[in-house]
């Protein structure tokens, strides 16, 4: 009889989050897989009154769809790259972090701090740096191009200034800003999560190492390494994961051309084609790309739990 009672407010209790979750989740996801299967479903001409016939028209026209190929290889290669490189970084820094007992508190703040401010800001101080301001006047009327911090920097250790974003610049140039700034956006999430997997580590282990003479590189890998993989495995999936969603960032450093000028969309991701397929009206499109995206990921992830289970001690 408690235990009935009991039951009845919790439910009670639970039941405006469980109805916010079911209008703005459950019904969300169900709409999405719905308008993917309604050949070239548009939801201006469904209020209209059109009737759209079942079938899966929309997911052959976006594989099929050039544009949407090349959003598939910049997200892929996006996440082959950025996401090993900042979590091998993301280690590293962790280690240093946990070793360092001077200001320790304040470097993990200065290194936490890219994740609590806004992508779009970040994208916009990292295309300051990166551009190429051209042509302004001196004092002798001399033409005088501002080439950026980066580029300076370049310069003054004796090398070329590059066209890193401007027009005309290359895609491997524009490839190159957005992986450093992708692995710069994503060490504070990954080393918070390693320094605190680091911290919880049993120091018995460490010391025993130590009165066996062991080296340091050799207790790193044979002994903070394994004990970390739970860790490691965990900001690996969700790199992933964070990966093929990657949008913002680009669109913080170049706006919504996704490219340099002249270059319209060069850059654009698979959520980025998503967004553009949804201002064109075009939601069975944009459904069916979402659904493409979601398998992707799961197929990833999927991937990364079948090697972790065969590599994580824990």
């Amino acid at each position: 009889m408690v235990e009935s009672k009991s039951s009845w407010k919790a439910w009670l209790y639970l039941s405006p989050a469980l109805v916010l979750l079911l209008i703005f989740t459950v019904w969300p996801i169900i709409n999405t897989v719905r308008m993917a299967f309604l050949e070239n479903y548009s939801g201006l001409e469904a209020i209209g009154g059109r009737s759209f016939s079942i079938g899966i028209a929309n997911f052959t026209k976006v594989i099929s769809y050039k544009k949407f190929l090349d959003c598939l290889k910049t997200t892929v290669l996006l996440c082959v790259i950025t996401v090993p490189v900042s979590s091998i970084l993301a280690l590293l820094i962790a280690v240093c972090l946990n070793s360092i007992k001077p200001l320790s508190r304040m470097l993990q703040t200065i290194f936490f701090l890219p994740y609590v401010t806004n992508s779009i800001a970040i994208g916009m101080v990292f295309a300051a740096m990166f551009n190429i301001i051209g042509n302004n006047i001196g004092s002798e009327n001399e033409i005088i191009t501002t080439a950026g911090i980066i580029n300076n920097i370049i310069e003054f250790f004796g090398g070329h200034a590059v066209n890193w974003i401007n027009a005309g610049s290359t895609y491997a140039a524009n490839m190159t800003v957005m992986i450093i700034y992708i692995v710069w956006n994503a060490l504070p999430f990954k080393i918070l999560i390693l320094l605190g997997g680091l911290q919880s580590i049993n120091k018995q282990y460490y010391e025993a190492a130590k009165v066996d003479g062991t080296s340091r590189k050799r207790i790193f890998a044979r002994i903070t390494v394994p004990l970390l993989s739970p860790m490691i495995a965990y900001v690996v999936i969700t790199g992933f994961i964070g990966g093929f969603k990657e949008y913002s960032s680009i669109v913080g450093v170049f706006g919504k051309t996704m490219g340099p000028a002249g270059a319209d969309k060069r850059l654009n991701t698979m959520v980025g084609y998503i967004y553009d397929s949804l201002s064109l009206n075009r939601q069975g499109l944009a459904s069916a790309a979402a659904l493409i995206l979601f398998a992707i990921i799961l197929l990833v992830t999927l991937v990364n739990l079948y090697v972790s289970k065969k590599k994580v001690h824990y």
